[in-house]
């Protein structure tokens, strides 16, 4: 009976997603410019798409992980690695380099380099006594984070001005300019992970009940752990270089979903999660483009909403 209501739900949300998407596809479309309009159009909803799952599904499992409903990998810095090899590699080899040019290239570098720092915070934060502590956790991140912003800062400051049009693309999240390049290897590492981690979805309802509980219960907790976090690094890898950073995004959509549907199966969960991010960022962005004009931004609503959603979550856990 509950299942059924859950599912009701997501059929609601999968009907206002569609709906969505099709006001922001064909909204002011007439015989003369839809040819070009939709050609603009449909790479931009196929990259919001891409990004809002992204997002989501990396938020979702990675409080799973660490036994969180605050966390999101926006705080353990991965976001700032990624900038933080953009701008050492325009500071290096200058932004004509081939890494730079070559899109395809600069996001299978950046995935590999955000892999191997996942696999070191896995080392450092995940002992297997199991005493890995969540303030140590924030702390780390936060430091981490801090580090990263600041050396990419610094080196934003003394390259060339030409060289730092380059990255500004790159600093903050924007639908209006997306990587569309990305998007062919983007659905192809999607898909795989797809793949590779749905027999594991049921695996995240067991670690819910904590580490000591799952492992009773047949997990291999540390492994899969690992698994989790080179899927959110990968994750976070796709959604950043298709648009950028932002940063409280999966907090918000995450929490919704736990509040819209109460279940604690990730199979719905994480469907729920992923349609809350695509219709709050295609109909966002549809405000931005036909309503403001962009006299706005929505990684600027974004994360003026989910900052303050956020400290609403820090004083609520609190008490």
């Amino acid at each position: 009976m509950k299942d059924n209501i859950d599912k009701k739900k997501l059929y609601i949300l999968g009907i206002v997603a569609l709906f969505v998407i099709g006001l922001f596809l064909f909204e002011g479309l007439n015989g003369i410019n839809w040819d070009y309009n939709l050609s603009k159009r449909i790479p931009k909803v196929i990259a919001i798409a891409i990004t809002g799952g992204s997002i989501a599904f990396s938020s979702m499992i990675f409080q799973t992980v660490t036994n969180n409903r605050i966390l999101t990998p926006s705080i353990l810095g991965l976001d700032s690695l990624y900038m933080f090899v953009q701008t050492i590699s325009v500071f290096l080899f200058g932004a004509s380099s081939i890494f730079m040019i070559n899109r395809n290239m600069n996001f299978m570098v950046s995935v590999t380099i955000m892999l191997v720092g996942t696999l070191v915070l896995y080392k450092i934060l995940f002992k297997k006594d199991g005493n890995s502590n969540i303030f140590f956790l924030l702390l780390v991140g936060t430091v981490l984070g801090t580090l990263f912003k600041s050396m990419t800062s610094f080196m934003q400051v003394i390259i060339d001005p030409n060289e730092f049009e380059t990255l500004q693309s790159k600093m903050f999240a924007s639908f209006a300019n997306v990587n569309t390049d990305i998007l062919l290897i983007s659905v192809i590492a999607l898909l795989i992970i797809f793949v590779l981690f749905y027999d594991d979805v049921k695996k995240l309802d067991v670690m819910l009940l904590g580490r000591d509980q799952a492992i009773n219960l047949g997990i291999d907790f540390d492994r899969f752990s690992k698994k989790i976090l080179i899927v959110v690094a990968v994750l976070v890898s796709i959604s950043t270089a298709l648009v950028g950073q932002i940063t409280f995004l999966g907090l918000l959509v995450v929490n919704l979903s736990y509040q819209f549907l109460n279940t604690y199966k990730h199979s719905y969960q994480i469907t729920g999660s992923i349609l809350i991010s695509i219709i709050a960022l295609i109909a966002g962005q549809f405000i931005v483009e036909r309503i403001l004009n962009f006299g706005s931004t929505i990684s600027i609503i974004i994360n003026f909403i989910g900052g303050i959603y956020f400290i609403y979550l820090l004083m609520k856990e609190g008490k």
